[in-house]
């Protein structure tokens, strides 16, 4: 999303990968809130998206629908759906795929049905771990209905099968592709040179939306007592979310402001750059699916601090990174201080990763092209 550049990039990548193999038309469906900011939704960055916006080597069509927060949540997927079925019918698919499960995938699943066309679900993490009330009602009945899912990590088609009694042989796991040109080992010092970053410093890097369950508090508050024994200890958050005036006041009241770099949301060869830049990437969250923020770390060569949480575990090991339990900061500051003082063999973690978003494409072409199958054979 133009408004918040964390959001949307592994459906991006997808879906561009995707158009080299096949004809792909991206439908781009966004709630549209009342104008009054007590209207509008407080748990992400919300912004009004053009029906004229475009994005690089993809054929996108961008609509919104009307919606209320809280209200409208158990009829977002349908509303959506009567705007995008004609929309899918003039485009005369084979198959639709529909990522993010609610409201986005139900919305695309209906429409499917309408048109009597086959439909995939794909489950990206928070859209199935974080879910409460009629959303975890609504995603139970669209994995449940759909075609085929496809998940990102073994974690998560385990727990799609458990959570909300999904029939595990239609769950696939496609693991996360990163871009290869982008991300890959780089000079330390050429990068700090170019971000101003004094070549002395120690500087542990978080990429993401600024939300808590990203374990953000954790991590300024680690941050602030490693810095009394670690004077030349710097942290870059990298990205944007609800949560920065909270941080920013939690940094002040902390006096650690002048320690820490905030770039905002970047493209992905400036977050290349900062990685290169720094010792330590970290991710402390609360839950995720296959967090492709961690690929694109270890793929720079970089160890990751991250919470054994869904999908981590399947990256990360011993010679490129440190598991720990999720909210907690005594946890936190030992692995963040053991990740800066090991001396890491960075070639070898960088060459431990090799997956591009074109493997991915052909995966999920594989998955779409089976149930083509199946569905000429009723």
């Amino acid at each position: 999303m133009p408004y918040d550049q964390t959001r949307g990039r592994f459906i991006y990548e997808t879906a561009k990968s995707l158009s080299k193999l096949a004809d792909v038309k991206v439908f781009l469906p966004q709630a549209r809130y009342p104008k009054l900011s007590m209207l509008r939704p407080r748990t992400y960055v919300y912004g009004d998206l053009s029906e004229n916006y475009s994005l690089p080597d993809l054929d996108v069509d961008a609509f919104s629908y009307t919606a209320l927060p809280v209200v409208s949540r158990g009829l977002n997927g349908v509303v959506s759906s009567r705007q995008l079925t004609p929309r899918i019918r003039a485009f005369k698919p084979d198959i639709v795929i529909g990522y993010w499960v609610y409201p986005d995938g139900h919305a695309a699943l209906r429409s499917a049905r309408a048109l009597g066309i086959p439909c995939v679900i794909g489950a990206l993490g928070s859209d199935i771990h974080v879910r409460q009330g009629i959303n975890t009602v609504m995603t139970r009945h669209t994995l449940k209905q759909a075609d085929s899912v496809v998940v990102v990590s073994d974690a998560m088609r385990h727990y799609t099968a458990d959570k909300y009694g999904t029939q595990a042989d239609k769950i696939h796991v496609i693991v996360n592709g990163f871009n290869t040109e982008v991300f890959q080992l780089r000079d330390r010092q050429t990068a700090r040179l170019a971000l101003n970053i004094p070549d002395d410093s120690e500087v542990i890097a978080y990429v993401g939306r600024f939300i808590e369950a990203k374990g953000l508090i954790e991590l300024v508050t680690s941050f602030g007592e490693m810095c009394r024994t670690r004077p030349k200890l710097r942290l870059a958050l990298i990205g944007s979310g609800v949560l920065e005036d909270r941080l920013k006041a939690l940094l002040s009241e902390k006096q650690l402001l002048d320690k820490v770099f905030l770039p905002g949301g970047l493209q992905p060869t400036q977050v290349a750059q900062w990685l290169a830049a720094s010792d330590v990437l970290t991710l402390p969250s609360w839950s995720e699916g296959y967090p492709n923020v961690v690929v694109e770390g270890v793929a720079c060569g970089r160890p990751v601090v991250a919470t054994d949480v869904g999908g981590t575990r399947e990256i990360l090991h011993e010679g490129n990174g440190i598991l720990i339990p999720p909210k907690n900061v005594e946890a936190l500051t030992r692995a963040l201080t053991q990740a800066l003082d090991t001396n890491w063999d960075h070639q070898a973690i960088a060459n431990g990763i090799r997956r591009s978003w074109d493997d991915v494409a052909s995966e999920t072409l594989g998955v779409c092209e089976k149930l083509l199958q199946k569905a000429e054979r009723k």
